[in-house]
């Protein structure tokens, strides 16, 4: 039988390379993927706020699978957390961590 495993802390922390990061945050404010972005969450405009996060396993430290420091953003209104498509990952040649999330802000 297997057991599950009870991860108290995780290291998140990741470092991007300029051209990665570059490429990456181009794919995220393309007009076309903000439209794409605005459309599903039915908000007018959304601009991103180049916060990227790597999802964390759910611990009581970490309810919401997140830095705790960035659930501010989860609970808000004006703000939307994305998974980054993986087509996105692989242009920007982002292989680890393999999972990114990004937040966009609501724009009035």
């Amino acid at each position: 039988m297997a057991r599950l495993k009870i991860i108290n802390k995780f290291d998140s922390s990741f470092v991007l390379d300029s051209t990665a990061r570059s490429t990456l945050f181009s794919l995220l404010t393309s007009e076309s993927f903000l439209s794409q972005v605005t459309e599903q969450i039915k908000w007018q405009k959304a601009e991103f706020t180049e916060l990227l996060f790597q999802p964390v396993p759910y611990t009581t430290a970490a309810p919401k699978g997140m830095p705790p420091e960035l659930e501010k953003y989860h609970d808000s209104e004006d703000y939307v957390i994305i998974n980054v498509p993986p087509n996105f990952m692989f242009k920007a040649k982002i292989f680890n961590p393999s999972r990114l999330c990004a937040i966009y802000r609501k724009i009035a």
